[in-house]
């Protein structure tokens, strides 16, 4: 058996001290997708998070029909599956939410965030090892909380004592993860991750930020290709022209 690589290594030790926490209402589910999504979430860690990275980015955590599904971060389907070339058995989350069920590549919804970061990066990149070559994508906490009535709880909205506990884990692997990538840049996408790599990092990295593509973020839904584009341009990022 070959030997686990270093990221599979932190994610796995994230996953053991995660395993225990429990969320209070209003979070009804918690899904951990390197749970049951294991096979092809550690196909992306080893496949391309090997070597030293110019550029890390870094995400919040899973959406609903991108990571939940693939394991992989802003998993949308068709970018893990046709780009990556990355498919795996799926399980199933220990307490699925029916308005989010988790079918794994079966799935036929379509992440909006995920199309729109991996599209542009399949845009510009003649191939996804060619990405893969310099940069590197994660998120910084790999559950993901649904509510009752299947609306997502983002983490900066748990309970504080929960909250703080979350950050601490995730704070750990965060800076683990970075010290294997040691990458020259880290870029958060949107603010939130931004803040959180800044509390890991402090001065010791450049840290940059780019508009979350999400559709819940009303900047991002005209564009978002070419204002993300341009804001790595302005840290000095240039990309493969189209």
């Amino acid at each position: 058996m070959a030997p686990l690589s270093p990221l599979v290594r932190v994610s796995r030790k994230l996953t053991k001290t995660l395993a225990p926490m429990e969320f209070e209402e209003p979070v009804a589910s918690t899904y951990n997708p390197l749970v049951y999504a294991r096979v092809p979430a550690e196909a992306y860690l080893t496949r391309f998070g090997g070597g030293k990275k110019k550029v890390v980015m870094l995400g919040m955590n899973p959406g609903p029909w991108g990571m939940a599904q693939t394991g992989v971060p802003f998993g949308e389907i068709a970018a893990v599956r046709d780009w990556m070339k990355i498919e795996g058995k799926v399980g199933k989350p220990a307490q699925e939410h029916e308005k989010r069920p988790v079918l794994g590549f079966e799935c036929t919804r379509s992440e909006v965030s995920g199309r729109r970061l991996w599209g542009l990066f399949s845009e510009r990149f003649e191939s996804a090892e060619a990405f893969f070559e310099d940069f590197f994508v994660l998120n910084y906490c790999p559950l993901i909380f649904l509510e009752a009535g299947g609306k997502n709880r983002v983490p900066e909205k748990l309970k504080k004592h929960e909250r703080v506990e979350l950050l601490e884990k995730c704070d750990e692997a965060l800076a683990a993860t970075l010290d294997i990538l040691a990458p020259e840049l880290v870029i958060g996408v949107g603010a939130w991750a931004k803040k959180r790599v800044k509390a890991v990092v402090g001065d010791n990295l450049r840290v940059g930020q780019i508009l979350h593509p999400s559709p819940a973020n009303p900047h991002a839904n005209k564009g978002w290709a070419e204002k993300a584009a341009a804001q790595l341009s302005d840290l000095g990022i240039t990309l493969p022209s189209a």
